[in-house]
């Protein structure tokens, strides 16, 4: 009899070999088994390939009103390690799986370590069929897996090099969802929505006052909008405000705000600029001390956690005044957001000071000025080039030491050109969302796009949502005033 333990899937002959057991080679008797403990990540990739997307494996919220407290794994992820086991070492490469019979004991919650042990118990020489009796326990010893498999045996012994797996990225984006719920609890908060005379942005405004995370007040000629409105939109109980034009209906939003009936802007189908140009305004806009900034709460399924970057809307070349006013406000939203000691990273083509590079001297200063306490609350490094911010190996290589580089809170970009790129980037090449919000002004101001999708739209609501609901003095320090 021979017993073969491999912890998490290695092979006897190296983690780069796969050896098989030809039909001649197996006794009754000889076993093998695996460990693995499983993770949230497992549970989904399961998902995702069986198409068994059920809520009470993947929402806990759900789980625990329906079921155990814990999320647990598929009864057939279980099948699925007899089946890798089956394949890879027992009797290995070149078997045919023909059938399993198993029966599921007990639930497997997420962090549970599982062993699956297979033991030969009947061979068929005239059709090379073995039958293996398969067992799971789990940590702390106890069944949670019975029954059989059977396989077609190979015939001819083989020793290969171990096929490299393809990486499998999980995009769930549930980051977006924990900002959603922190707003459950808070008041929906009055937004003005400018001017939304498209299907997007009307629509959005709706979506998040469904979500309870905003009152909209909708600015815009009444004509246009109920003419939108009339069967697609339910616009009974909705607060609206009659604006000739979009010019008007700026002016209007952001008088709303002065006059204390709005605690956010929300942008509907008119071009930026003009809205912001009332909110600028020096007799009738919503400045403050700080200069008006632009950041993308992003959800990058790639990165490990969520990121701010900024500026990619509305400074198109800072200059190093403004460039710490960029920082101040992304680090003041990474504290309201629960980041505690924001890393902010300065981002430039090249990690090294050079005169000739001036974004490279504005990082440098930038850090000083941190230093000096005239940019508060973070950490910051820089220039830093994008590889060595996100990557710790590339700066590894580099030989770069830093808190920041391979794991920024906020990744501050030297002009607009670049943020923007690096956010469409992200967004369209590696399935990013960007939840879009203006900082610095009086109020929050919620930028969304026609392609956000249906989260990000949120995304950026809830976020308004968290700064409105600041208590008025610290509103007041964090815009400088």
């Amino acid at each position: 009899m021979n017993t073969e333990t491999y912890p998490d899937g290695d092979a006897a002959h190296g983690a780069d070999t796969l050896q098989n057991r030809p039909f001649e080679e197996i006794r009754i008797g000889d076993t093998a088994s695996v460990t693995h403990t499983l993770s949230l990540r497992d549970v989904q990739l399961f998902a995702a390939v069986s198409g068994d997307i059920s809520p009470t494996q993947l929402d806990s919220e759900l789980d625990r009103q329906v079921g155990p407290a814990e999320l647990s794994a598929h009864g057939m992820w279980l099948g699925a390690l007899v089946s890798g086991l089956l394949g890879n070492q027992l009797p290995g490469p070149g078997t045919i799986h023909c059938a399993q019979d198993l029966e599921f004991l007990a639930p497997v919650p997420v962090g549970e370590q599982v062993t699956i042990t297979l033991t030969a118990t009947a061979k068929d020489a005239a059709t090379r069929r073995v039958t293996f009796a398969c067992r799971g326990l789990n940590g702390r010893g106890e069944t949670i897996m019975t029954g059989t498999a059977r396989v077609i045996a190979p015939q001819v012994k083989v020793t290969m090099p171990r096929p490299e797996a393809a990486q499998v990225s999980i995009q769930s984006h549930d980051r977006f969802e924990v900002l959603v719920e922190r707003c459950r609890h808070l008041p929906p908060v009055p937004v003005a929505v400018v001017h939304p005379c498209d299907e997007s942005s009307l629509g959005a405004a709706l979506q998040a006052r469904r979500a309870g995370l905003i009152e909209p007040i909708l600015v815009a000629p009444l004509n246009r909008l109920r003419a939108l409105a009339e069967h697609r939109f339910d616009l009974s109980g909705v607060h609206q405000e009659d604006a000739a034009h979009s010019h008007a209906a700026a002016f209007r939003a952001v008088e709303l705000v002065r006059q204390g009936r709005a605690a956010a802007l929300m942008k509907g189908s008119l071009h930026t600029d003009e809205l912001m140009a009332e909110v600028v305004n020096k007799e009738t806009g919503l400045r403050t001390e700080r200069r008006i900034t632009h950041a993308f709460v992003m959800d990058v399924p790639t990165y490990h956690k969520p990121l701010i970057v900024t500026d990619a809307a509305i400074n198109i070349a800072p200059d190093l005044d403004t460039k710490r006013d960029i920082c101040q406000n992304a680090i003041d939203l990474a504290h309201i957001l629960g980041i505690a000691r924001p890393k902010v990273a300065l981002i430039c083509a090249v990690e090294s000071v050079s005169s000739r590079m001036l974004c490279t001297t504005d990082a440098a200063s930038l850090c000083k000025m941190a230093d000096r306490g005239q940019i508060t609350g973070a950490l910051l490094d820089g220039p830093l080039a994008f590889d060595n911010a996100i990557s710790k190996q590339a700066a590894r290589i580099k030989k770069i030491e830093s808190e920041v580089a391979g794991d920024p809170d906020i990744v501050v970009v030297p002009d607009l050109v670049a943020g923007n790129i690096l956010a469409k980037q992200l967004t369209f090449m590696s399935n990013a969302d960007g939840a879009g919000i203006v900082l610095g002004a009086r109020v929050p101001i919620i930028l969304t796009s026609r392609a956000d999708n249906r989260r990000t739209k949120l995304a950026s609501c809830a976020v308004a949502c968290l700064i409105a609901s600041l208590p008025e003095p610290d509103l007041r320090q964090k815009n400088g005033g």
